[in-house]
């Protein structure tokens, strides 16, 4: 009979740990109920370890190529340029802040631009179901307004006919 492997069932037998490597003093409470002397040396140690070297965090080779793929590193090339021209200028966060305001910005001032040209091309009209609905009020006339000029200028017909006016039938 052949024996089974056994699945693993704990995230100690992947790798993981089990528990916290901050043991009791990773909690400020704990640490205030008082710590032993082997305690305040494991954690002097651990506070050590977590400081990093000057030359770190060390990127690998070729990191840049295989986290993004290349469409994304085409259309990322001309702001990457602008990033590095102004890193001397401004600091490493005040050029990456700077390249993402401008970014969000012209992604902004696009969608804007889309949203308007759907709105003005694609209007509901007498011929078709679909669309928005883009209508024009008169406007507000008060009974103690003597000037009647706006009403003038538009004809009756010109609202709400969803342009069945201009029909080539």
């Amino acid at each position: 009979m052949a024996r089974v492997p056994e699945i693993p069932d704990t995230k100690a037998d992947y790798g993981e740990r089990p528990m916290s490597i901050l043991r009791r003093v990773g909690r400020e409470r704990e640490r205030m109920l008082g710590m032993t002397d082997e305690e305040r040396a494991w954690r002097k140690k651990w506070l050590d370890s977590q400081k990093l070297a000057p030359e770190e965090p060390v990127l690998p080779k070729n990191y840049y190529q295989q986290m993004y793929n290349p469409i994304r590193r085409f259309y990322m090339a001309p702001m990457n340029k602008f990033q590095n021209m102004m890193e001397p200028l401004l600091s490493k966060n005040g050029a990456f802040i700077l390249r993402h305001a401008i970014t969000r910005s012209v992604m902004g001032i696009f969608a804007i631009y889309c949203v308007y040209y759907h709105l003005k091309y694609n209007k509901m009209d007498w011929q078709r179901n679909g669309g928005w609905k883009v209508t024009l009020n008169r406007p507000i006339m008060y009974p103690d307004n003597k000037d009647l000029t706006a009403l003038y200028k538009t004809k009756g017909s010109e609202f709400h006919v969803n342009n069945f006016d201009k029909s080539p039938i």
